[in-house]
């Protein structure tokens, strides 16, 4: 195998690290008390919440079996299974703030300063997510409560009772969301003016290191 060769064969997996690299991005943020306080209850919340996946498969099998081996369907586990999968899918959002583990595509972001980078995260939690969230919640809560008062429950026969269940879950996430967003809004704050006092501070030598 020649050279030329050997650098072809490794163009793939560069590229795939390369692609990696941008979607999951890290911005290093040093840590204070409060938000790492904040941090191990979201984190305990959504690692809980993925247990419901492990429910809704059963209850996926359990419907499944019923319809195709014993000829009876039921709407009830169907309605149960999308609103066991909404719920996990809805407590684990914060989780994903905190551990900064969402989607991140930017190759202009990921090449800025750590400081820069937290300028960015400063003014996008202040400016767009803190008030879409705000609003997000100051919506959900009343339509979760007039859907309790009025005793809603699923429009399909056999289906589900208690519907306000699943909204009050809606008004919860984006709360806990709103929770996660402090909690990184603190650690950026301490960064950029050192307030609140951080305890692990983050470096930009590394950066540096890498760069070189």
């Amino acid at each position: 195998m020649t050279v030329s060769d050997q650098d072809s064969s490794h163009t793939p997996r560069a590229s795939v690290t390369d692609a990696d690299e941008l979607l999951h991005h890290h911005t290093e943020l040093p840590t204070t008390r409060i938000s790492q306080w904040l941090d191990a209850i979201l984190s305990a919340i959504g690692k809980s919440a993925s247990w419901l996946w492990v429910v809704v498969t059963g209850v996926i099998i359990w419907a499944v079996v019923g319809r195709y081996v014993f000829g009876q369907g039921s709407v009830l586990l169907e309605e149960v299974q999308w609103h066991l999968a909404g719920a996990g899918w809805l407590l684990g959002l914060a989780y994903t703030l905190v551990v900064d583990d969402h989607v991140r595509v930017d190759v202009i972001h990921e090449r800025l300063s750590l400081k820069t980078q937290a300028w960015i995260e400063l003014l996008g939690l202040l400016l767009l997510l803190l008030p879409f969230l705000g609003l997000a919640v100051y919506e959900m809560v009343p339509y979760a409560i007039s859907s309790w008062e009025i005793g809603e429950t699923s429009q399909a026969p056999a289906g589900l009772s208690n519907r306000w269940v699943l909204k009050a879950v809606l008004a919860l996430a984006f709360t806990l969301i709103i929770v996660a967003a402090v909690s990184r809004l603190l650690k950026v704050t301490a960064l950029l003016f050192g307030f609140p006092r951080p305890i692990r501070i983050a470096s930009d030598n590394n950066n540096q290191e890498d760069a070189s």
